[in-house]
């Protein structure tokens, strides 16, 4: 029966892995610039053809061609943002998402309040530093 790795041989292997993918991450994102870059181009290319002749779809025998906006809100003011909201009862607005760090201070600070329905997974998981001054 072989022998379970010691703890400091498997943050060693942690530490060169996780620098291996961070580099095939970084070379597959430059791979991908001058692809991406062209991409846009072409993309362009298709907006200012359909803009020039005012149409929204074009059918051809290499694929259809659809145009549409794609629109993307913001407040630049979250506070007014959120009194709008709840003087208009407009939750809706708002998308169905938890914020994780503000519930569980909510839930410390409020013990005897639990929400209903409120689902909660806790996971352990590891994070390794680099040791200071070494490089391998």
């Amino acid at each position: 029966m072989p022998d379970k790795p010691n703890v400091e041989t498997l943050i060693r292997v942690y530490v060169k892995m996780r620098d291996a993918i961070e580099k095939q991450e970084d070379a597959h994102k430059a791979a991908l610039a001058p692809l991406e870059e062209q991409f846009a181009v072409v993309s362009n290319a298709l907006l200012a053809h359909c803009a020039e002749h005012n149409v929204d779809s074009i059918k051809s025998p290499a694929g259809t061609l659809t145009r549409r906006v794609s629109t993307r809100y913001w407040p630049a003011d979250w506070d007014a943002m959120r009194n709008f909201i709840m003087e208009h009862g407009a939750l809706e607005l708002l998308e169905q998402r938890l914020h994780a760090g503000n519930m569980k201070d909510f839930l410390e600070t409020n013990p005897n309040l639990y929400p209903p329905g409120l689902q909660v997974e806790s996971r352990y998981k590891v994070q390794v530093r680099r040791a200071t001054g070494k490089q391998e």
